[in-house]
């Protein structure tokens, strides 16, 4: 008889202590040794990881009203501007976000050593923020300046909101040019002399749920170090793409926006980051439960690296004007392997996302999960998808003049 699970069954496994979870990492030798069948109907959960540089991140923050009360028009923290078009002590800190004295790619290239994803690792430190803010003042609002300093644990709020984490496969980038590049991909060689890639691959939570069956908005998930849950598709969300036989994407796909309580979260899985050349960012923890309801779904958790395939794209050229195509696909085993080949040459391969970390996400899952501290939740809507009536269009090709 096939496996039917439902999400009910499997929380009351959780309640009572008997759950079996394997890692996404784990799952594959299961399911080789005793096939597919077997496996899922052993194994409830299979937990995923990915720990990487994700750009769009950034902490909503309620800092309560000071004596008198105040509409804050600009902030900074640390030095780093905060968005402030909300209400009037209600801002919005983005991880690219860089202080207005940053001389950035003046003098090229560019150091970045502190901007928006420093200050929220700081914040989850529990390090002490200088706030400098200004207002035109109003009636209701008369202050117009403050300067203090606070810690997350004396704020009203603090809500991570991600509008575009976790990507669904990503590409591999190059450099085709004659000088080296300085990337959101890293530092790039000239003349195809490194190729760096940005995705745990086998371990990555929506190349282990391809098709979003069980991903969807308010699917409680590891984020930060905290629990955190998806809120909407993320931006760049683009299911419609080419996809190999076992339904992962061949070129970069879904994504996720996702939120959580700040306070709950660590500096260990929310890291500011430094991009000679580029800029500032964030790496952030990120790892989601696959409840194993049939056999399908643990098909697609028993997924390889040598069966996930990505694009190589040339960065000096082809990314930055748009030029449609690439230069081939490669297997992330043989993008682990340290070494691909490009147009007949050897290139030495590095990630930006830390393997190990991801891997760290999952068994902390997987024990959470465990012990009874982390139910899973059944979506309360779906994800646009490939097979959905919610399916978008390939994303506009619209080129801004």
């Amino acid at each position: 008889m096939s496996v039917q699970r439902t999400y009910e069954e499997i929380n009351q496994k959780i309640r009572d202590g008997k759950v079996v979870v394997m890692t996404a990492e784990e799952v594959i030798a299961l399911a080789e040794e005793k096939g597919l069948a077997k496996a899922a109907a052993e194994v409830d959960v299979v937990t995923t990881g990915t720990f990487g540089p994700m750009c769009s991140s950034g902490v909503f923050i309620n800092l309560g009203h000071p004596r008198p009360r105040m509409k804050i028009e600009e902030a900074r923290l640390n030095g780093v501007p905060a968005y402030t078009g909300l209400a009037a002590v209600d801002i919005y800190l983005g991880a690219t976000a860089l202080p207005p004295h940053d001389p950035a790619n003046a003098d090229y290239p560019g150091q970045f050593k502190y901007g928006g994803g420093h200050v929220i690792e700081d914040l989850v430190a529990g390090r002490e923020i200088k706030l400098e803010a200004s207002a035109y003042g109003t009636d209701c609002y008369p202050r117009k300046k403050i300067e203090t300093t606070f810690r997350l644990s004396e704020i009203n709020e603090a809500i991570l909101f991600n509008p575009r984490n976790g990507y669904q496969n990503y590409n591999v980038a190059v450099n085709l040019g004659d000088k080296t590049i300085y990337t959101y991909m890293g530092i790039l060689k000239p003349r195809l002399g490194n190729a760096n890639y940005c995705s745990a691959g086998q371990l990555s939570p929506l190349l282990n749920d391809p098709l979003l069956r069980t991903i969807g908005v308010g699917t409680r998930i590891f984020l930060g170090g905290g629990i955190g849950y998806v809120a909407w598709h993320g931006t760049q969300h683009n299911p419609g793409v080419e996809r190999t036989p076992n339904g992962t994407p061949k070129v970069p796909a879904g994504t996720l926006a996702v939120m959580g309580d700040l306070k709950q979260m660590s500096p260990k899985w929310l890291r500011g980051l430094s991009y000679l050349g580029y800029g500032a960012t964030l790496q952030v923890g990120l790892g989601i439960p696959i409840p194993i309801l049939n056999e399908e779904i643990m098909s697609f958790c028993a997924v390889k690296d040598e069966d996930i395939v990505a694009p190589i794209v040339d960065y000096s050229g082809a990314y930055p004007q748009r030029e449609p195509g690439n230069l081939g696909f490669v297997s992330y085993a043989e993008l682990k392997s340290g070494q691909i080949n490009i147009n007949g040459r050897t290139v030495p391969t590095a990630p930006l996302s830390s393997y190990a970390g991801a891997r760290e996400i999952a068994q902390t899952l997987k024990g959470w999960i465990q012990a009874g501290k982390f139910l899973l939740s059944r979506p309360a809507a779906p994800l646009p998808s490939v097979e959905s009536d919610l399916t978008l269009k390939p994303m506009p090709q619209r080129v801004l003049e």
